[in-house]
């Protein structure tokens, strides 16, 4: 499954969704500023565990936590 990074206000959130384009994406998201992908979750965690090493849980937790759920999208937590 290939996972979105939306940068959205001051949120970070990781999303399932599939878009035809970014202002696909704008439109669903308030405050979009910016995302990264699609990229498959090994990409996602490996981005997500080098750039922001705050994160709790960490990276892959959360990574697997949104592919197990039935939600499309899910907030970045940290630590």
């Amino acid at each position: 499954m290939l996972l979105h990074i939306i940068y959205a206000g001051a949120e970070i959130i990781l999303s399932k969704e599939t878009f035809d384009s970014w202002r696909e994406m704008q439109d669903r998201h308030d405050g979009y500023k910016a995302s990264l992908g699609p990229w498959d979750a090994e990409a996602v965690i490996d981005y997500l565990a080098f750039d922001y090493s705050d994160l709790h849980p960490c990276a892959r937790a959360q990574v697997n936590a949104l592919l197990a759920s039935t939600s499309l999208t899910a907030k970045l937590r940290f630590g």
